[in-house]
């Protein structure tokens, strides 16, 4: 393709599509950076550039780009049956072959599968069919919804309300009046001391936050094993399980949201198995298809499940579907990136070379930007500071996080940088140990180049 097709394109982007999360106004000046094709780790824009995705795409592409047994299975399967639609009692195989999968997979009780689309509409069906439970089974007042600060759960009208980050809040109206939040378990930005201490404070905050909204009125706590979004959070090991355990005390349902931390991103299958966590709900999505097709999906339990079988008369339909639900293409592209996981031996790779990106966080950690560095598995995060000592954070007119991204492009790596100057990072399960290197060499020299500058220079010298 000719440059001044590209241009042509980025124009006809600038004009007619609307990118997620991002400004208008600003996208309109920028324009689009277009990717043209993507093998292994490694993608190539228009203009011929070679980069190293660490980010996944956005935490999703866990097997890697050019998987050809994928585009097999997809290609095969829109030959024979490219759609099926879930209404009516049909189905097709693919999706009833991957439900048993995901059964069989995640952690126990967790019995039945809803199809989404995606992580955000995973969330909000999981918030509808929560509510229709509580009503279904005669307590009606349980209506209020806890999720943590820095969490997210979407961009749907409810799930961004449970999202706990201000871009998703401004100008929709929200959060909702029934949605609330506790503190994010942030030991880096902690005044606690120690594990154990940062877990029994989280525990305690959510036994107050539901004395004050009464317990028979609240529904759910939603939250994600590890905070992606917010900045990858890693919260102590422990701190899941405890919260679990406190949310049966208390009578809530207890909601994983693994949308990014599921398929090995943290390790094993799923978070929840490394704490032997079986919660109430559990919603999916990225890994799921790595992201080689839509998809998503809500795993309920088999309580839940009868709860609300048992609320209506068996002629009337529990209303809520998508078109789209358990689509056969999206579910056989399921069932091979599940097959690469566990017999292609990805997950294992992934385990392996996980060791190599803790190395690789630790080896940043002097550097003079770093504050922290901190991760779980192959889910990992960089927080630049001002002043190690006092943890300060760069003022936002410098513009940090617009000047990584675009530093690393330029030194060929791809990652998250988030508004409050945290480097996010999730590469995906099949990288090698040289690429890993890469990565971090790729990111040290990115640092070193931001550090160069003379404003970013003069903030960090006089803090």
């Amino acid at each position: 393709m000719t440059l001044t097709s590209n241009r042509s394109l980025i124009d006809i982007d600038r004009d007619h599509l609307i990118h997620p999360v991002t400004s208008f106004r600003g996208h309109e000046v920028r324009g689009a950076t277009l990717l043209e094709s993507g093998k292994g780790m490694w993608l190539k824009d228009m203009d011929g550039n070679e980069l190293l995705d660490a980010f996944a795409g956005l935490w999703c592409v866990n097997v890697g780009y050019g998987q050809e047994t994928i585009a097999e299975v997809a290609a095969e399967q829109m030959r024979r049956l490219p759609y099926a639609t879930g209404y009516f009692s049909f189905g097709s195989e693919p999706a009833v072959r991957l439900s048993q999968k995901l059964v069989e997979l995640s952690p126990q009780g967790l019995d039945h599968v809803y199809f989404t689309l995606g992580g955000s509409d995973a969330v909000d069906s999981a918030i509808r069919y929560i509510v229709h439970y509580y009503n279904a089974i005669g307590r009606p007042d349980k209506k209020q919804f806890l999720s943590l600060e820095r969490g997210y759960h979407g961009s749907s009208s409810n799930g961004a309300g449970l999202t706990a980050l201000p871009n998703f809040h401004r100008l929709f109206d929200l959060p909702r009046p029934w949605q609330h939040y506790l503190p994010s378990p942030y030991p880096y930005r902690s005044e606690l001391s120690g594990d154990d201490a940062i877990i029994a404070h989280s525990v305690q905050q959510l036994r107050e936050k539901v004395a004050q909204l009464g317990a028979g009125n609240v529904a759910a706590f939603f939250c994600e094993p590890v905070q992606g979004s917010g900045g990858v959070i890693v919260p102590p090991k422990g701190w899941l399980k405890a919260m679990r355990d406190t949310c049966t005390q208390l009578d809530i349902l207890f909601v994983t949201d693994e949308v990014i931390t599921g398929f090995g991103r943290t390790g094993p299958m799923f978070a929840c198995d490394a704490e032997d966590v079986a919660p109430d709900i559990m919603t999916l999505a990225k890994g799921l298809t790595s992201g080689y097709a839509p998809m998503g999906a809500v795993l309920l339990s088999d309580r839940i499940y009868q709860g609300i079988a048992d609320g209506a008369p068996p002629e009337m339909a529990v209303g809520h579907g998508f078109t789209y639900s358990g689509h056969p293409v999206s579910a056989a592209v399921g069932l091979e990136v599940l097959r690469l996981y566990t017999d292609g031996g990805i997950l294992a790779n992934g385990a392996r070379v996980a060791a190599r990106f803790e190395a690789g966080l630790q080896r940043l950690a002097d550097h003079p930007l770093v504050g922290d560095t901190r991760g779980r598995g192959l889910l990992g995060a960089i927080e630049l500071v001002s002043n190690k000592s006092t943890k300060a954070r760069f003022d936002p007119s410098l513009k940090l996080p617009d000047r990584l991204f675009a530093q690393g492009y330029r030194n060929g790596v791809i990652f998250r940088a988030f508004p409050d100057n945290i480097i996010g990072l999730a590469p995906a399960l099949c990288a090698s140990d040289e690429e890993m290197d890469q990565i971090f060499d790729r990111i040290k020299v990115t640092l070193d180049n931001l550090l160069e500058e003379a404003d970013v220079r003069a903030a960090l010298e006089t803090t």
